[in-house]
């Protein structure tokens, strides 16, 4: 797996692979999520992913859940302005819903196992995030992740990783592999940072 302490961007295997295994590696990522998203919904298997939380879309009730998420972290303790303001700039611009679809929610390439001689993935790891979501949920977290160590290299003056998991590669693989083209994907971004800021802050 790529590390997180200290983040892949840092060094590492990922980091000395080739660009040509490098490109590989984030493919097969996608493919992940979009393998994931293909498992059927309305059943048994997934029923209990659903958020018992008020709304009337797969979002919504994705949005109450992670609110609700945040008044349990800040209980009896400091709010935060930023993660706050954050909430209602993502509730002023709300996006166009696509399908809804089982989430893994901690979508990364460091909850990823690979193998070590041929680079394919062994296991996808770290499920206690997973829910019911629309498909840019996933996506825009996966993007996020690797902006966040990215941010954090080029901030310690190191170069990290600049060409992997942009935007624009991650939604057009996810659209040859799935025909789907993700919907406003910088709003998914937003609510991902939104997220992770209130794990953070944990």
């Amino acid at each position: 797996m790529p590390p997180d302490i200290p983040p892949y961007v840092f060094g590492g295997w990922l980091f000395d692979a080739t660009p040509e295994s490098q490109l590989r590696l984030q493919e097969l990522c996608v493919g992940i999520i979009a393998q994931l998203h293909q498992i059927k919904q309305k059943s048994p298997d997934t029923d209990f992913l659903e958020f018992d939380t008020k709304g009337d879309t797969a979002l919504e009730r994705h949005f109450t859940n992670q609110k609700e998420y945040y008044r349990w972290v800040v209980q009896g303790g400091r709010q935060h302005p930023v993660i706050e303001q954050a909430f209602d700039w993502l509730e002023s611009h709300w996006p166009e819903e696509s399908e809804t679809v089982l989430s893994w929610g901690d979508a990364r390439i460091g909850n990823i196992m690979f193998d070590s001689k041929s680079l394919e993935p062994v296991a996808v790891l770290d499920w206690e995030m997973a829910g019911l979501a629309p498909v840019e949920v996933d996506l825009g977290w996966m993007i996020f992740m690797h902006k966040f160590f990215q941010v954090i290299a080029e901030a310690l003056e190191f170069p990290g990783m600049p060409k992997f998991m942009t935007s624009r590669d991650v939604t057009s693989k996810f659209t040859d592999l799935t025909g789907i083209v993700p919907k406003n994907i910088d709003w998914f971004e937003i609510y991902a940072a939104t997220r992770h800021a209130i794990i953070m802050r944990g």
